[in-house]
């Protein structure tokens, strides 16, 4: 016996038009069929439709978790914060973390993952090789403080999310529940009905080694990815990589120094000039855990600050200001090059190769030099690949010109390796009789992300579209006229929740048919049955939500093909 909601009942309240403040397909549809409703920024209200979609995502989530030999947990949300202290995280995580004191003064946070939690629980459980390996997991609410929260429930300040951990005794052992989460997340996504993209990504504040995205493309997505449309390859592009050149053997003249006024950037400088700004050297200052750092990559290309980020985590990188520039005479705003700087670390793309020239800043005002060599007259103290990625760059597997998109990043996995198990001194006795130290993997699924990925990728014109395994109810029943109709509705309604089918039946009073029609289109349910005109003589019409097919039916044929 399945769950009948009459409409009637029901709270849901549609609307005809978008919200104001909404800018993405998910935010505007979400709110008008009446899922979700804002309570602050960054903060969402599930309501009785959008609750039912919500719990089954988790449902299918936690079935194939369970599947998969994982054994779920409910951990706290509230956390202490020594934990986070020990792995350096309290602070890593900067502004995002919610911190709080009780009225003793004690110091908590929000739980935004639990690595540090999880692990001090097999410590206090698993002492001995025999308890391993285990993978624990939990869907639980998570907290952000996102500075600019946005797209409604996609980018949220609290949000549902599944996360699970593996605890192995070997890497061999970690690179098997590595391999069980990916499978799992597979079937997760598909049986969800997620278009989506594995691809290799950095892990971030969660450390670790190997780390890899599940991301569903969608214009509204604020991951962009790459793929090569000739080879297997795909990846973040904070994780795209670009091979250093061969150095360049070739012999070059003397620097030059040249005049040229009024060109403190790459366009202004090209311009004067009359060459192409991928002759040019750009020069990015920023800052390092507050030392000034030179970041040079080619001029026709800009810097990706993610990507130095990550390739400098844990520093914080943030860029410099014009107070920077004071007291530093070999600093000249607009005019800086790499040659002969003072006491400042120079970081370089690979594409500033040992060899090759370049006209850059002379470190005077109005001055620029060129025929300046990397390796004769300026030295690299680092090599980082940090710029941003453009379609066309060559793929870093094959040589294929990449291709970018967009798409909402939609689960996470990552070989954590032993950070956190270092940090806690998770041991167990191994079989040889000794301590082994414990190896971890970590793995998110956004739960509710999914929702707004799924109305995303399914909506149309007239509304939204759900698969038939995440759907509020699995037939939309519509009593298009007076009282015949309802009754009618009504009965086909209980006969088809009798044989298991879940039911949304419109049978409010005082509704025009037009009204109840768009809403059950805005509504997305996959199928809709019309208990219409043709009521009195046992036909009803049944329609395909997804595909717009209509077909006129006695009540019975249409209740053996809606409980096949």
């Amino acid at each position: 016996m399945a769950q009948v909601q009459r409409m009637s009942r029901l709270m849901v309240k549609t609307l005809r038009d978008d919200p104001a403040d909404a800018e993405t397909l998910n935010h505007k549809l979400l709110v008008r069929a009446g899922y979700v409703r804002r309570t602050a920024a960054g903060i969402w209200s599930w309501l009785p439709l959008g609750k039912k979609v919500l719990e089954n995502v988790a449902r299918v989530v936690r079935e194939e978790m369970d599947d998969m030999g994982g054994q779920e947990v409910l951990l706290p949300a509230l956390l202490p914060k020594e934990p986070y202290e020990a792995t350096g995280r309290w602070e890593e995580y900067g502004p995002e973390l919610f911190r709080l004191k009780d009225r003793k003064g004690a110091e908590y946070l929000l739980g935004p993952t639990h690595e540090e939690i999880f692990t001090q629980l097999v410590k206090d459980q698993c002492s001995s090789y025999k308890d391993l390996p285990v993978i624990l997991y939990q869907i639980q609410a998570k907290y952000r403080d996102e500075a600019r929260p946005r797209a409604g429930i996609l980018r949220g300040r609290e949000f549902l999310m599944k996360d699970s951990y593996s605890f192995d005794t070997t890497d061999e052992g970690l690179a098997e529940s590595y391999a069980l989460h990916r499978e799992a997340y597979i079937k997760i996504f598909e049986r969800l009905g997620l278009d989506h993209r594995i691809v290799s990504a950095v892990s971030g504040a969660m450390g670790g080694s190997a780390s890899e995205e599940f991301l569903a493309p969608a214009p509204a997505g604020e991951d962009t990815f790459v793929d090569c449309p000739a080879c297997d390859y795909a990846a973040n592009t904070e994780a795209v990589t670009f091979a250093a050149p061969a150095p360049v053997s070739a012999e070059h003249p003397a620097v030059e120094e040249l005049d040229t006024p009024d060109t403190p950037t790459i366009e202004t400088l090209a311009a004067h000039l009359g060459v192409e700004a991928s002759q040019t050297l750009k020069n990015l200052l920023v800052k390092v855990d507050g030392e000034i750092v030179a970041v040079g990559v080619p001029g026709d290309r800009e810097v990706d600050l993610g990507k130095l980020g990550e390739h400098l985590s844990p520093a914080v990188v943030e860029l410099v200001t014009a107070e920077d520039f004071e007291g530093r005479d070999d600093l000249v705003r607009g005019y800086v090059g790499p040659q002969g700087l003072e006491k400042v670390r120079y970081i370089a793309d690979p594409r500033i190769a040992a060899g090759t020239a370049w006209i850059t800043g002379a470190n005077k005002p109005g001055k620029h030099a060129k025929n300046v060599v990397a390796g004769r007259d300026f030295e690299v103290d680092d090599y980082l690949d940090v710029v941003v990625v453009e379609a066309g760059d060559p793929c870093p597997k094959c040589g294929t010109g990449l291709r970018l998109d967009r798409a909402i990043e939609i689960g996470h996995i990552f070989q954590l390796g032993r950070k956190y198990a270092d940090a806690f001194q998770l041991d167990v006795l191994g079989n040889q009789g000794k301590p082994v130290r414990v190896t971890m993997g970590s793995y998110g699924i956004g739960v509710s992300r999914a929702v707004a990925a799924l109305a995303e990728q399914t909506a149309d014109d007239k509304g939204l579209c759900w698969p038939k395994e995440i759907a509020p109810a699995d037939v939309h029943v519509v009593a298009a006229g007076k009282a015949l109709q309802t009754e009618l509705a009504l009965d086909v309604s209980q006969k088809l929740g009798a044989a298991g089918v879940r039911v949304l039946v419109d049978d409010r009073a005082g509704v025009s048919p037009g009204v109840k029609f768009t809403d059950a289109e805005l509504i997305g349910v996959p199928q809709i049955l019309v208990a219409g005109r043709r009521s009195a003589e046992g036909i009803v019409e049944l329609k395909d939500r997804k595909t717009g097919e209509r077909e006129e039916v006695t009540v019975e044929e249409a209740i053996a093909r809606l409980t096949a």
